[in-house]
């Protein structure tokens, strides 16, 4: 079976997270034949790859966003479009209504487009823009309200014009422009469409817009909005939704999935893979180390981090913070995170980059996570597989994990709300104290994640759901 996995800002460009799942999904699979489209920021990340790919991996398919930048258009050009596809364009320009996504794929994809610039310098596309302005944005001038709808729109639109491979199933593992690729796959092809959402794609691109300064307050919602819309291409597509955990679930009824379409498959870790690092080390030289297992991303909020280590320094004098993942992705935020790390005059804090994971875990004590959003971290389940307590965020599945679901296993660390470092401080603290409160709520974390989030089950669900569709292709 020829399977396309489509993905947003991961695989194979960035380690960990959705990137180790799509890894693990492949390589535990070797029967299937697969192929990857995925889409990345900016042109320059072309071809460099963070992992060896397997052999079952047979062609990587590379959309990058930024590609806009370089597509020029006419002015003048005049399409007929149908009453659909003028609907269509309307309401993923912000009017209302659902966006019918196939009068989208009919236009972009039509013969007679030789290029997405060229719509958008049309005068359909101009007598849909102005009456949508003349509604919403009275107060606004026109230019601006063109200029950031183009930007907002082209780099979908040329995402929707790409060489689409041929497969068997196709299965994104988020919304977004994921999700869309997924949903046209399914209205060119008509074979099975699968998506997987880790985080609410929608829900996070919410909080980013929100504190963006990149974004003028009068055009916030527009932006939000764009993003939700996107969502409704994969969840009206799609044959089966896969979520990792209920509240997931939830949340993706009330933004219009159909609670039919979905099912639960958790992530897993293999606890094996973590024996020879599992418990607690022995410190021959007094420190107590702390670690985190994360992008250096806003997203990820280092800086609580760093705030509730300040404070833990200073009960803690023998604390070591070691934060460990790559750097790379955004080197403004990693900048502003050592200069927090100045400012505070805190010692001991190591960003160490990407590092074996396993070999750090081995003398690590505590493993923090102080994320505003998450899925089902890898992180989590990697702390757990190796007896490590956490404290984390009360973001995705973080509490289920850590605190179970009436499994009579017990908590495996401590759950804080988003941005308070005081109360993430005094969880580590309590933590830091107790050896032998380590000791047990790392055990329980480890009984956890053999019980509930084996590797083996989790693959199994997955191959067993491909199964199930293979007569269908």
């Amino acid at each position: 079976m020829r399977i396309c996995l489509i993905a947003e800002g991961s695989y194979p460009y960035i380690t960990g997270g959705v990137s180790s799942w799509i890894h693990s999904l492949i390589t535990n699979m070797p029967e299937h034949e697969f192929v990857i489209i995925a889409i990345a920021a900016e042109t320059s990340q072309k071809s460099r790859f963070k992992y060896t790919l397997p052999d079952n991996l047979v062609e990587v398919k590379e959309i990058f966003l930024d590609s806009y930048l370089n597509e020029s258009g006419e002015w003048g050009h005049q399409f007929r479009l149908s009453d659909e596809q003028r609907s269509a364009v309307r309401s993923l320009l912000g009017g209302d209504g659902h966006v019918q996504w196939s009068g989208i794929f009919e236009l972009l994809r039509s013969p007679q487009m030789k290029a997405a610039a060229d719509f958008l310098m049309s005068r359909d596309y101009f007598d849909i823009l102005s009456e949508l302005c003349a509604e919403k944005y009275v107060h606004v001038p026109f230019t601006e309200i063109f200029w950031t709808v183009r930007s907002m729109v082209l780099p979908l639109f040329l995402t929707i014009r790409s060489d689409i491979p041929e497969a068997d199933l196709y299965h994104s593992v988020s919304t977004g422009y994921a999700g869309v690729i997924g949903a046209l796959a399914k209205f060119l092809y008509r074979k099975p469409f699968f998506l997987t959402e880790h985080g609410i794609y929608s829900r996070e691109r919410e909080e980013e817009i929100i504190k963006a300064d990149w974004v003028k307050g009068y055009f916030k919602d527009l932006w939000i909005d764009y993003f939700y819309r996107l969502s409704e291409a994969a969840y009206g597509m799609s044959d089966e939704v896969i979520t990792l955990f209920n509240r997931n679930r939830e949340i993706e009824i009330e933004i219009g999935c159909e609670a039919e379409k979905i099912r639960l498959i958790p992530n897993g870790v293999n606890v094996t893979d973590y024996a020879s690092v599992a418990g607690m080390p022995v410190q021959t030289d007094g420190k107590l180390r702390i670690g985190a297992i994360v992008r250096i991303v806003p997203i990820k909020d280092i800086k609580t981090m760093i705030q509730a280590f300040a404070l833990v320094k200073r009960e803690l004098p023998e604390a070591e913070l070691y934060i460990m993942g790559p750097a790379e992705e955004d080197p403004e935020y990693l900048l502003e995170c050592r200069q927090l790390v100045e400012s505070l005059q805190v010692d001991d804090i190591i960003f160490t980059g990407e590092v074996n994971i396993r070999e750090y875990l081995a003398r690590m004590e505590i493993i923090l996570l102080s994320s505003v959003s998450e899925g089902m971290p890898l992180a989590l389940l990697e702390a757990m597989a190796a007896a490590k307590p956490c404290v984390a965020t009360d973001v995705g599945s973080c509490r289920e994990l850590i605190w179970g679901h009436d499994d009579g296993i017990g908590q495996s660390g401590f759950v804080v709300p988003v941005m308070h470092y005081d109360q993430m401080a005094a969880s580590v603290i309590q933590l830091g104290k107790s050896r032998s409160l380590r000791e047990q709520m790392g055990r329980n974390g480890l009984a956890r994640a053999e019980k509930h989030y084996g590797r083996e089950a989790f693959i199994a669900k997955y191959r067993a759901l491909y199964q199930a569709y293979e007569e269908v292709t």
